[in-house]
């Protein structure tokens, strides 16, 4: 556990007294202390920009940042608590529970009594259960601490929902390669290390850089670090980072791969129409190229799922079932062991008969809805729980499919400007064979 304060609470140091060991790592000696300091979230950060007008305002709620790793979640937790004088404790999720975390809540309600503030930052917050976030509810309702979430996951689905709706959501995203380019600088010229050296990494090799490190801020400062010392760099000689030595301080070769760049969506669509066109090698293939560039596998798989759905519906409902069993296994399992159970999910997508009537099922539908718009439910298949409604002939002459035949009566379920249309239309191929006959036996003057 990770706890600040610790045995005498005091305020965090202000920005200037703060020193970080020469031996801490080289993302740790470059974090900022201050919003002047900090690089990127430009959407959030900057003059009137709403974080930026919360913390001179003094006015700090409980907050969920939600990006990508590197993208600066801790260090603007560190930055609110240090700029607005507040009491300031730091748990992770995956090694703190509700014990810890009810000792800082007993210290908390002791610093409010004396009207000091706290803050209360938890690092990979999906990683917490239900009990352990329903424990914070009372002291985030209160206002007897501050919470302040960090997370890579969509809250909408990690958080529960009471406490998310006592939190802002604050989403932040990868850096740009321009606010990359301005922490490679600041790094040479700033740190406490580097700045011995005359250090020149050019455009390629930055690119290389960035490119390896995945947008992730701190695997890039790190990763310069290592190469600075592979790389034999002496005092008062330019030293070039060349590839070969950011491979080496990668342990991996450049990718051509972007992840919000075109090669992303040019690979993520060639995996795709590989799945729909049935080629399981050529799907095999491009997951690899995306594991190797380091994607985020529930991305993977979340677009499997809807191809499942989109692609295969009802040709082998199994798919679905599958694909959604995939994406909660990976969640689970993470990487490298979360390629195999991938694998076998695209190799079965891949080989499953295919139909997109589903789809086109729901195009076409809401395409009536927006045409049409509101049209009136007939009256046989309203709800009448009050007596006016049956004297209004709510519900009357509604046949109970139940006490029918094979539990089917026909009998009309569309508004009347739409009784006779077909949306869905099943493919002679997979289950959707045995769904088109059921559905010709039972709607015998609709579908002829």
């Amino acid at each position: 556990m990770e706890l600040f304060p610790s045995a005498e609470p005091s305020h965090i140091q202000e920005p200037s007294k703060h020193f970080t060991h020469i031996s801490a790592p080289l993302a740790e000696r470059m974090r900022p202390r201050t919003l002047a300091e900090f690089v990127g979230q430009h959407h959030l950060l900057g003059e009137e920009k709403p974080l930026t007008s919360l913390i001179n305002s003094d006015n700090i709620p409980s907050m969920i940042f939600w990006g990508p790793p590197g993208s600066g979640k801790t260090s603007l937790a560190h930055i609110i608590a240090e700029s607005t004088k507040s009491e300031f404790f730091q748990l992770n999720a995956v090694s703190s529970g509700v014990k810890e975390m009810r000792e800082i809540i007993t210290r908390a309600e002791k610093f409010q009594k004396i009207h000091k503030r706290t803050i209360l930052f938890i690092d990979e917050i999906h990683r917490f259960n239900k009990a352990q976030q329903d424990a914070l509810l009372h002291s985030v309702e209160e206002g007897t601490l501050i919470l302040i979430g960090a997370t890579t996951e969509n809250p909408s689905f990690e958080i529960i929902s009471p406490l998310l709706s006592r939190c802002r959501v604050y989403v932040l995203e990868s850096l740009e390669k321009s606010d990359l380019n301005v922490l490679i600088d600041k790094a040479l010229k700033e740190d406490i290390v580097l700045n011995d050296f005359i250090i020149t990494i050019n455009d390629d090799e930055r690119e290389q850089l960035m490119e390896l490190s995945g947008g992730d801020a701190r695997v890039m400062l790190n990763g310069i670090e290592i190469a600075v010392r592979l790389s034999n760099a002496k005092k008062n000689q330019e030293t070039f980072l060349t590839k070969k030595i950011i491979e080496e301080a990668f342990q991996r070769k450049y990718a051509k791969y972007d992840k919000s760049g075109e090669e992303h969506y040019n690979i993520i669509s060639a995996f795709i129409k590989s799945m729909r066109g049935s080629d399981p090698d050529a799907a095999i293939y491009w997951l690899a190229r995306m594991l190797d560039a380091g994607e985020d596998i529930l991305f993977i798989a979340r677009r499997m799922v809807i191809l499942a759905s989109e692609d295969i519906g009802n040709a082998n409902p199994m798919a679905l079932v599958i694909a959604t069993s995939c994406f909660q296994a990976i969640h689970y399992i993470g990487m490298p062991e979360a390629r195999i159970i991938l694998a076998q999910t695209v190799t079965y997508l891949a080989s499953s008969q295919k139909s997109n009537a589903s789809y086109f099922a729901i195009e076409d539908a809401m395409k009536d809805v927006h045409l049409l718009q509101n049209l009136a439910v007939p009256l046989h298949l309203r709800n009448a729980p009050t007596k006016l409604m049956k004297e209004l002939d709510y519900g009357k002459n509604y046949k109970y499919a139940h006490h029918f035949t094979d539990g089917f009566v026909e009998q009309q379920y569309l508004p009347d400007n739409l009784k006779e249309k077909i949306y869905y239309a099943p493919k002679e191929i997979g289950e959707e064979i045995t769904i088109k006959e059921r559905l010709k036996r039972w709607w015998v003057s609709k579908r002829k």
